[in-house]
């Protein structure tokens, strides 16, 4: 059963870091840079984020 939690885990992460990036990709240059972000940045950032949570 351990096997199948691990694959759960790693579905749910890949979703969370999916859906952020689309997210964020939606925002416009102006609003990314408002909050600090670069566009090319936000697969590194979304990335770093759900690694820290998990």
């Amino acid at each position: 059963m351990t096997g199948f939690k691990t694959i759960s885990e790693k579905l749910t992460s890949w979703r969370r870091y999916r859906e952020a990036v689309r997210e964020l990709s939606q925002l416009s240059d102006r609003e990314l840079d408002d909050i600090g972000i670069r566009r090319g940045d936000i697969e590194f950032i979304v990335r770093r984020s759900v690694a820290s949570a998990a």
